[in-house]
């Protein structure tokens, strides 16, 4: 199953039909065409394509887009504040887009370091990937890949917020904050991937 955000509008890709707001039976690729421009244009929040060979549906679906590689992290504390940013009036997770020749663990550390100016951030698990879509200026469509590591933080708060690249603050928010202030005003992804890293741990 893959969850893409499309205009923080969700399209999911599935062997078996789900109980969204509309769901598509692929077909052909012009089922991948007619998905995203619901998603795009009308007021549709959630979609569904289905088909057994979901791997073969989902290169199909990235024939669509130029792609981009990029790595962040969710990093946390001793006693398990987790790091944020601030970016465009939008709370975020320090991430950025891979550089050619670096691993995804390599650019995760080096997004986190560039971004919050935290130094040895340790790397632990991989946790997952997210996918989004958005146009470039140019028109291309994007399908951003994002590759999602826990890591763990445990030395002098050296942290401050790369203002080059539009970034306005860096700050550690613990699980209450997180829900009241970071999830009413952060991305779909973002929301996804705490989720999803909280019911690992819980498990």
């Amino acid at each position: 199953m893959y969850k893409v955000f499309v205009n923080e509008k969700k399209l999911l890709i599935s062997k078996k039909p789900e109980n969204l707001e509309k769901v598509l039976n692929y077909e052909s690729f012009t089922t991948l065409e007619i998905a995203l421009d619901l998603l795009q244009n009308t007021s549709a929040s959630e979609l569904n394509v289905y088909g057994e060979k979901i791997d073969e549906i989902w290169e199909e679906f990235k024939k669509l887009f130029r792609i981009i590689e990029a790595a962040g992290g969710i990093v946390n504390k001793p006693n398990g504040d987790t790091l944020f940013i601030r970016r465009l009036g939008k709370w975020d997770l320090p991430k950025g887009k891979m550089e050619k020749g670096e691993s995804r663990e390599e650019s995760a550390i080096r997004e986190i370091e560039e971004e919050t100016n935290l130094l040895n951030v340790q790397l632990k698990d991989f946790i997952n990937t997210t996918y989004h879509i958005y146009l470039e200026r140019n028109g291309d469509r994007v399908l951003k890949h994002t590759h999602w590591f826990e890591m763990f933080f445990d030395g002098e708060d050296t942290s401050k917020p790369q203002l080059e690249e539009g970034i306005t603050e860096v700050a550690w928010k613990n699980t209450t904050q997180i829900e009241n202030e970071v999830f009413p005003n952060t991305f779909q992804n973002i929301k996804l991937i705490l989720k999803e890293f909280w019911d690992t741990k819980s498990k």
